[in-house]
């Protein structure tokens, strides 16, 4: 089966900041829910605690690690939620995001929310996302 994406968009302004308001997805088989991932290491420690875009990267990077023990990559990420303590702080850094989705042609249905905190202390973004397959 061949998994096949069709971006729902009734309007266009989402896609000037990279993602669809909506995905049609058929033909997957598997199905992978991603628990909040945040700038942790490897060893379960939090890093770049105040530094907004590091933990972005380092986020991302979270994401990329458990897409791929799946067997899958960005392109397969068909929802994206971002937590934040500060949406202001995060907006400039939305390039890094951009860049690496884009580099796979993956433009998911987003949210972003502003929070007032994330679990771990000096944590300010946390990834959420369903992938499939």
């Amino acid at each position: 089966m061949v998994l096949e994406r069709t971006a729902v968009n009734p309007s266009t302004w989402s896609l000037e900041i990279g993602y669809n308001q909506g995905e049609v997805v058929t033909g997957h088989t598997r199905t992978l829910y991603l628990a909040g991932q945040t700038a942790m290491s490897s060893e379960g420690q939090p890093l770049h605690e105040g530094d907004i875009g590091a933990q972005l990267e380092l986020s991302l990077d979270n994401v990329e690690a458990t897409l791929t023990e799946a067997g899958m990559t960005f392109a397969n990420l068909i929802r994206l939620t971002i937590y934040t303590t500060d949406v202001d702080a995060l907006l400039p850094h939305f390039g890094v995001l951009g860049a690496r989705l884009g580099a796979v042609g993956a433009a998911p249905p987003m949210t972003v929310l502003e929070i007032s905190r994330l679990v771990i202390p000096g944590q300010l973004v946390e990834l959420e996302g369903t992938a499939v397959a």
